[in-house]
């Protein structure tokens, strides 16, 4: 079996722009895809939505969008972008994401859905009650989702985004998205998915010729958001 590893944060904006991309490696026969939240905005890198920040996010948005195709919504550059009591948090949008993965193997589905709310319908993603409603949208029991995700909040998300860091260390990559194929062998190699931004098509292809296959022995130099914000 081969494993397609992906290092990302649910508010990393070039994150959001390769998720056609995994859509896509979800179609490839024997390949599996493992999701490593690395926590970009969690802990003492929360912050609160300012004019500063704007500012700053809007004109990288701009150019993911034009290079991926991937929508930014009204309600997130004039609604959410401009709500100063918003706060940007990454640890529970990994929660829930943790918790669709435990009670259904549903973690890629529900993190495309938070990535949508947050970017096309500029809902608050770090909010509880918006990801109970989330979840309940990809057909998650509501009651399962709030005592699975209470399993996985505070200690337990915390210990995976260090493990995810730990994942980003060890495949070399430079921050997020990462994403590293591990054949049957362990070996593992880092994929640049600059080249296939816009192209999931192609990028299944290319993905399809791995399985079975020695890692790629590729360096990641496409465009990322670092671990401590998007640049």
């Amino acid at each position: 079996m081969t494993t397609l590893h992906y290092i990302f944060d649910p508010l990393c904006g070039w994150c959001y722009g390769a998720a056609p991309l995994l859509e896509a490696a979800r179609t490839v026969p024997g390949l599996t895809v493992a999701l490593h939240g690395g926590g970009m905005l969690a802990g003492s890198n929360r912050r609160m939505v300012t004019p500063q920040w704007r500012s700053y996010v809007m004109p990288h948005d701009h150019r993911i969008a034009e290079l991926t195709g991937q929508p930014f919504g009204k309600p997130y550059f004039e609604g959410l972008l401009r709500d100063t009591t918003a706060v940007m948090d990454s640890e529970p949008p990994i929660t829930a994401a943790l918790a669709a993965e435990a009670l259904a193997g549903r973690g890629l589905d529900m993190t495309h859905r938070i990535q949508r709310a947050h970017y096309e319908e500029g809902r608050r993603i770090a909010d509880v009650p918006v990801l109970r409603e989330l979840a309940a949208e990809i057909g998650l029991s509501p009651e399962a989702f709030d005592a699975e995700y209470a399993r996985q909040a505070g200690t337990p998300t915390q210990q995976h985004i260090a493990a995810s860091r730990q994942w980003l260390d060890r495949v070399g990559g430079q921050g997020f998205p990462t994403f590293a194929l591990e054949d049957a062998d362990g070996r593992l190699g880092v994929i640049d998915i600059g080249p296939w931004l816009g192209q999931p098509e192609r990028w299944a292809q290319a993905l399809a010729q791995h399985v079975g296959a020695p890692a790629p022995a590729d360096e990641a130099d496409g465009p990322v958001c670092g671990l401590d914000g998007c640049a």
